[in-house]
């Protein structure tokens, strides 16, 4: 990251009146960290800056350099942020705006943000410092741009999607209704954007995710965080209709892809979130236990129990687990024994990776009957 013509601090003229500070070493460490000479050279100034506790332009420059190299380097983030807020408000305590978002440094430091952020798209300090700026500058709708074209570099990375979570939570609120308003004597100064507004496409665009890859899981627990984990807004009171429709959402990809653990994860998450009993849906996942020969096949179209795909790989471990843990909640002998017949199965068949697994499964419900059948 460092530019072979680039002149290390020590020999710049205007660094001059800066003694570096190296770091604190014993004369025989144990293990010595073997730093380029650029890098040394660097955070030997940062050391001496902080020390003065200086906060100018050149400490910017500074700082940009550390990060290029190393941009995990957090103390180099936290000085930046700390300068970078001591120029923004020389006389006064910050104070959010969307004016701001106009001020030639502030336009500066989200354009180095907008090519850190997809350059080092998995370093979350990047993305912590992305976020401290867009809550002064209150701009979400450009974020939420920002953030769709950064999943084309990596469409499953945690960073992108959570900090896709926090804009919306952050800006739309948790609810019907919601928005950050910022307080100030003026009116040009105030940016309330409505929740509602910010919400409004996060259905549609975490469909046009799952299109490209049906297995995207970062796609599917975003869906979770719209649906049932920040809050119900408008148009989503009914949430005995949306448990419906999500309902027949999820059954309807796991019958293209049965084989998705994301999308069976997501319809345990719907079932567990409504206090629905698993058993309820045991008729749709009944027949992705077995094999595809056995399944009856005719034009009978069930939105509610829609069947595997003619191209599905059957059974589907995924299914046969779920059916187990529909037995073991009987908790009856007869419930527990069905259970452990399919993690037997799964143990020495359908899904050995996970042997030792489904053997824990199998001494834990045999523990847990035996200890109801004595206590009765």
């Amino acid at each position: 990251m460092f530019d072979d013509d680039e002149l290390l601090f020590s020999e710049r003229p205007e660094w001059s009146d800066v003694t570096p500070l190296e770091q604190y070493e014993n004369l025989n460490p144990l293990a010595p960290i073997f730093y380029t000479d650029e890098y040394k050279d660097a955070t030997n100034y940062l050391r001496a800056i902080v020390k003065s506790g200086e906060k100018t332009k050149r400490v910017l420059e500074l700082t940009e350099n550390i990060i290029k190299q190393n941009p995990a380097h957090y103390s180099a983030w936290q000085y930046r942020y700390e300068t970078f807020i001591t120029l923004l408000f020389p006389s006064s305590p910050p104070k959010p705006s969307k004016a701001l978002a106009t001020n030639p440094m502030v336009i500066a430091e989200l354009a180095l943000m907008d090519e850190l952020a997809v350059r080092f798209l998995k370093t979350y300090q990047v993305w912590h410092h992305r976020r401290l700026l867009v809550a002064l500058t209150r701009q979400p709708r450009r974020e939420l741009g920002f953030i769709k074209k950064s999943l084309e570099a990596d469409a499953k990375n945690y960073h992108t999607w959570s900090y896709r979570q926090w804009t919306l939570a952050f800006f739309g609120g948790a609810g019907g209704g919601g928005g950050v308003a910022v307080e100030s004597s003026d009116e040009n100064d105030i940016d309330f954007e409505v929740g509602e507004d910010l919400w409004a496409g996060e259905l549609d665009f975490v469909d046009a995710m799952l299109a490209q890859d049906i297995r995207n899981n970062s796609a599917w627990h975003h869906r979770f965080f719209v649906v049932w984990g920040c809050g119900v807004r408008e148009g989503e009171l009914d949430r005995e209709r949306i448990s419906k429709r999500e309902l027949i959402f999820v059954k309807q990809h796991i019958s293209f892809a049965p084989n998705n653990p994301s999308a069976w994860n997501y319809l345990r998450g719907i079932l567990r979130h409504t206090s629905t009993p698993f058993s309820s849906v045991a008729a749709f996942a009944e027949p992705y236990t077995s094999s595809k020969e056995s399944i009856s096949r005719d034009n009978i179209v069930d939105l509610d129990n829609p069947r595997p795909g003619e191209g599905a790989e059957l059974p589907c471990s995924e299914a046969l687990e779920f059916m187990a843990d529909v037995h073991e909640a009987k908790t009856t002998e007869e419930g527990v024994n069905s259970a452990v017949e399919i993690w037997k199965n799964l143990a020495t068949e359908h899904d050995t990776m996970r042997k030792k697994y489904w053997e824990h499964r199998i001494r834990s419900a045999h523990r847990s009957l035996n200890t109801a059948t004595n206590a009765a």
